[in-house]
Parts: structure tokens; C-alpha cells; sequence
């Protein structure tokens, strides 16, 4: 009878794609204690490869080696000769020249096998052949249980292995994102990448592969706030702004191209007052919650109607032209933004407004004289339109009713300095002033980030000087470009003098306090008056409700009613955010402040 063959020795595999782990013929293995598997944990991270005793050294002893790290080294290479050669001998993991040399075959190390699979599927995307590439890429990323030796992280040679190895992950990851894009699988990328994104912000490539998945998925806002967040995170991190390729790209998804004109031809020459949509602000920051908010009112189906309210200089236009763009491909029949006040903020009749209204949806020859059937005309002529209506500035609720499209698929977005309370079924959106570090975003983006990172506490008393009213913080900045020699230190300190701060908020022919006398105007008698009391308490305080009364010199119950009518004008806010009794707290905004101080001496000393 012929002699049994000899069994094959079992083969052990280890997987390092996650935490450290052997067996053999599905049974684990005992890979021994701690400064044991930190010895194998680099031998199969460089499999194939000589490995100097100094790094294993440094490895298991990370600060200061006993004087028997060599003899103790000697014992854990034994005990894992015995374990990994299972009788084959010394040379699967041999000592040379270079250090200890650990040999492994692709089956069993998943390390290797991702390897393998990476460099098949780069070579299949390569000749074009994009789904195999895909799918061997896939089956790459498949292989990883979670970050690579995530239980021996304890000492920094073996935590700089695994990053290593996680580098070489992300890239793969990156690698398989751009595929699937190509092949038009732009939602499955968006939602693999959405947490691996987010743990690596500063990885450029991964950040633009999530932007053009949410963007080809149809999430315009969300790919515009990657690139925002990225943006500010280098900035803030590293003083450093993206890659010339990635702002291209930005721009790219945020111009989208012009929407497809009416059905009936608007005419091409609009008034002063209008537009099809003006361009976006290059350097539009921050507002990614109203944003979010504005694109799921406005992008549904059916007739909706969106207020952004907010003083004047808060930004309400610029947000509302960014949503307008980010909207393009909702509303197919166009996107038309007209003022309704005109440029030193006296509201527009309302036979204007509809007269050019009837020009830009193609309507020619004289309309009706009555306003009334002027406007019946111009929702008659919306009605069958998907279109986004852009009404800014409004001055109140009558002009605004008459321009609403009363029925069909056409959405309108409406800003305007009161919240305009009487208007019923809107979704309304208060604008706030910046954040600190949105202030500080849009200055460096301006004045630029290395000037800034050189004395980043005058940046930020500068923003605070501003008020955090992003108009006020874009002269600042436009101010402080021209006047290159300024110190931002020297800059500030005059923006924190009351007496001239208004006076520095000037760039060209752009003022701040020409925005707040608008403001001002926009008031009543008794609004101006009352405004003008309470700009007699301290500056940059909070007050309550028994300290404004006793300014206005009224009872607390009329003191509140007038603190109401100023609320709804931004001219007071409250950091509880409701004005009732019960509010504890009150603010006049800085700027506010400061220019009905300049007015106040003007005003009656009784209320009417």
C-alpha cells in the first residue's frame, strides 16, 4: 500500500485592518501578552520586509528600554517562531543583516490581500474597465474590521504604523469614490463618505469626492457647506485656504450656469431695480443652518413662501441670492430677484414693481392702470411657471400680498427688515449676526489669512467692534485691504472708540451708517423715540425689563410693548430669545446703539 502523505501544516492568518488578531483553521490564536503582539503587531505591518531591532525595540519600550530589552526581544521572537512556523522552522521569521524578517503569504495576512486587490482594481480603473475596478475596490475596503490595530495603540511606533496603514486606506477609499462617481453612483458615495469625512476634514481629495457626490445627488447646499467648513478648518488650523482645483470646483457647483429662460421670453433689459439673479458673493460665509432650512422649505413641491427677516447689513440678500443659486435646478423657468425699495431705502410704488414685473415675464405693451388688475395680470402669468421670486427689502406686508403667485409651482423668498407678522402660512428664517468665528472667517477672506494670523486678537476685537453685522465686518475689511499699512491692533482700537467707530465703518462709497439710517427711518415717532432712550444705558450691556422701562419712563407693561415693536425691527434683540414678560434679558446691538445715540439729542423728551 502506499505510504499516507504527510498533512500540510496549517496556515495561520492574521488580520492587522482592525484590532490584532490570528488563527488557524477557524481556531484563534493566543498571541500572548502585550509586548508580545506589539512585536508581531510591527512584524506584520512591514511583512516581508527586515525589521531593525531598534523599532521593535522602541516599539514594546517606548521611553526608556530595561538593561534586558535585547534578551527579553530574543524571548518574544522564540515563543512567536514557535507560534507562527507551526514546525516549518526558523525561516519564516528569520534574523538578518537588516533586523528580524517575517515572511508571510498574501492568504495570510488580510494586509497583503488588500494590497493586491488595491493595486487590480487601480489597474482595472486605469484601462477603463470602471465597474471591475470598482468592485475590486470594494472588496479591498471590504477587508478592514475598523482602525488598524485600534487595541495597541498604547505605543507611538505601532500607533505609526497603523496610521500609516490607514493613509493607504483613505486612499483606496478615495479611489473607489471617484469610480463609483464616474458610474454614476453618486448617493451610495455621498453616504459612505458622509463619517469618513468627517473624521479626516483636513484630507482635500476625500472632501471633494463627498462635495461632487452630494452635489450629483442633488444636496447643492450640503456640497457648498463641505467645502465651507473645509475651507475655515484650514484656515483656522494651518492659516493655509484649499487647493486651487478645489475652489474651482466650488465656484463651478456654485454658478451652476444659467437657468433656462421663461416660456415666453422675459425681456432681457430689466430695470435698475431687478434682475434675472445677481451673482453670488464670491466670498459668501457661513449661514449653513438658514440654508439648510430655505432649500427643504423652498425645494419642495406646491406653493411655499419664505420670510428672512432681519435689520439692516445683517446679509439677508446675500443669503438669499446664495439659496436662489443653490435652488437652480427646481426652478426650471428662472430665478427673479427685484428690489422693492430703491438704493437710499424709500419703498418702490407698487405700480413700479409690477410694471417691471410684467417686462421681465415677457409681457409687452401698457398693463392695466389699476394696480390691483396689474397684479391679478402678473400671478395669471405665473401661474403655470415654476419660477423663484426673489421680492427684497420688502417695507411690509401690502406690497408683498399683491405679488405672491396665487396658486401653481412657483415658490417665493422674501426679505425684509420686520418679520412681517401679519403675512399668514410662511415659514419664517431671522437672520442673526455672525458668529465670532464666521466674523472672523469672512475678515481673513478679505484682508487675508496670514495678516490676520499675525495678530488674530485684534482680528477678533475688530469683529466684536463690528458688532458681528456682517455688512459692518465686510467694510472693515474691504477698509483694512486698501489701507495696507493700518495695524490691525490700531484699526481695532478706533472701531472701540464710541465716538468714531461709525465714522471708520467707510469703504468707497459703501457706509454703514447710511444702512442704519435707513433703519432709522423705517421707525415711528414713538420707535425713534423710545430707541433713542434706551441708547442711554450702557453700551455693550444687557438690560431688563424694569432698567428699559425706567429709561422710557413708562410702566413696564407699555416699556414692554415698545421693546416688542423694536424687536420686530432687529433694533432690539434678546438673548433668550423670546420678548415677553418673562424675558430676563435685553440688547440694543452695538452699532444700533451707537447711531440712535447720535440721534437721540434730536428727539422730543416726551412720548406722544
Amino acid at each position: 500500500m502506499p505510504l499516507a502523505q504527510p498533512a500540510a501544516p496549517a496556515r495561520p492568518r492574521f488580520s492587522v485592518l482592525g484590532p490584532l488578531t490570528g488563527e488557524v483553521d477557524g481556531r484563534p490564536l493566543a498571541l500572548g501578552p502585550l509586548k508580545q503582539r506589539l512585536v508581531l503587531a510591527v512584524l506584520l505591518s512591514r511583512a516581508n520586509t527586515a525589521v531593525p531591532v531598534d523599532l521593535l525595540t522602541d516599539a514594546v519600550w517606548p521611553e526608556e528600554p530595561p538593561r534586558t530589552a535585547r534578551k527579553n526581544l530574543q524571548v518574544y521572537i522564540c515563543t512567536l517562531r514557535t507560534l507562527l512556523g507551526r514546525g516549518a522552522g526558523p525561516d519564516r521569521l528569520a534574523h538578518t543583516a537588516g533586523g528580524y524578517l517575517l515572511r508571510v503569504a498574501e492568504p495570510e495576512l488580510d494586509v497583503l490581500q488588500f494590497r493586491a486587490l488595491a493595486r487590480a482594481g487601480r489597474a482595472a480603473a486605469d484601462g477603463g474597465a470602471l465597474a471591475p475596478a470598482a468592485r475590486l475596490l470594494r472588496q479591498a475596503l471590504d477587508l478592514w474590521q475598523g482602525p488598524p490595530l485600534a487595541d495597541l495603540r498604547c505605543s507611538p511606533a505601532v500607533e505609526a504604523e497603523a496610521d500609516r496603514l490607514e493613509a493607504r486606506c483613505l486612499g483606496v477609499h478615495e479611489d473607489w469614490a471617484e469610480t463609483e462617481l464616474e458610474l454614476g453612483n453618486a448617493t451610495a458615495v455621498a453616504e459612505e463618505l458622509a463619517e469618513l469625512a468627517e473624521r479626516h476634514p483636513l484630507r482635500e481629495r476625500l472632501q471633494a469626492a463627498r462635495m461632487n457626490a452630494l452635489h450629483l445627488s442633488g444636496r447643492q447646499a450640503e456640497a457648498l457647506a463641505v467645502y465651507d467648513a473645509h475651507r475655515q478648518l484650514l484656515a483656522r488650523e494651518l492659516g493655509l485656504e484649499p487647493s486651487p482645483a478645489l475652489t474651482t470646483r466650488y465656484r463651478q457647483l456654485l454658478a451652476r450656469g444659467p437657468a433656462r429662460p421663461a416660456t415666453s421670453g422675459p425681456a432681457q433689459n430689466a430695470g435698475p431695480n431687478s434682475a434675472l439673479l445677481p451673482a453670488g458673493t464670491a466670498d459668501f460665509t457661513g449661514r449653513s443652518a438658514e440654508l439648510r432650512h430655505l432649500i427643504d422649505e423652498l425645494g419642495e413641491s406646491g406653493e411655499r413662501v419664505a420670510v428672512l427677516s432681519g435689520p439692516a447689513g445683517i446679509g439677508k440678500t446675500a443669503l438669499a441670492v446664495h439659496a436662489g443659486h443653490l435652488l437652480a435646478d427646481r426652478f426650471p423657468d428662472g430665478r427673479l430677484l427685484i428690489r422693492l425699495r430703491t438704493a437710499d431705502g424709500t419703498p418702490r410704488p407698487l405700480a413700479d414693481v409690477l410694471a417691471e414685473l410684467a417686462v421681465l415675464t415677457g409681457r409687452s405693451g401698457p398693463g392695466p392702470a389699476d394696480p390691483a388688475q396689474a397684479a391679478a395680470l402678473w400671478r395669471a402669468a405665473l401661474a403655470g411657471r415654476r419660477m423663484l421670486l426673489i421680492l427684497d427689502d420688502a417695507p411690509g406686508e401690502a406690497v408683498v400680498r399683491e405679488l405672491l403667485p396665487g396658486f401653481g409651482p412657483s415658490a417665493t423668498l422674501v426679505t425684509s427688515r420686520s418679520q412681517l407678522a401679519g403675512l399668514a402660512s410662511v415659514h419664517r428664517v431671522t437672520v442673526p449676526p455672525f458668529a465670532p468665528a464666521e466674523a472672523l472667517d469672512l475678515l481673513g477672506r478679505i484682508v487675508g489669512t496670514g495678516r490676520i494670523g499675525a495678530d488674530r486678537a485684534a482680528a477678533a476685537r475688530i469683529a466684536e467692534a463690528c458688532g458681528l453685522l456682517p455688512l459692518a465686518v465686510r467694510v472693515a475689511g474691504t477698509r483694512l485691504a486698501v489701507l495696507r499699512h493700518l495695524p490691525l491692533a490700531e484699526y481695532a482700537a478706533r472701531l472701540a472708540d464710541p465716538a468714531g467707530a461709525l465714522d471708520e465703518l467707510v469703504a468707497g462709497d459703501v457706509t454703514v451708517r447710511a444702512r442704519l439710517d435707513s433703519g432709522w427711518r423705517d421707525l415711528t415717532d414713538q420707535g425713534r423715540l423710545a430707541l433713542g432712550r434706551l441708547a442711554a444705558l450702557p453700551l455693550s450691556l444687557l438690560f431688563t425689563l424694569p432698567e428699559a422701562a425706567a429709561a422710557l419712563g413708562r410702566p413696564e407693561r407699555l416699556a414692554l410693548r415698545a421693546l416688542e415693536a423694536l424687536t420686530d425691527t432687529g433694533a432690539v434683540t434678546s438673548p433668550t430669545g423670546e420678548v415677553t414678560a418673562h424675558a430676563a434679558l435685553y440688547a440694543l446691538p452695538r452699532l444700533t446703539h451707537l447711531h440712535a445715540r447720535e440721534h437721540a439729542t434730536t428727539l422730543s423728551n416726551t412720548l406722544t
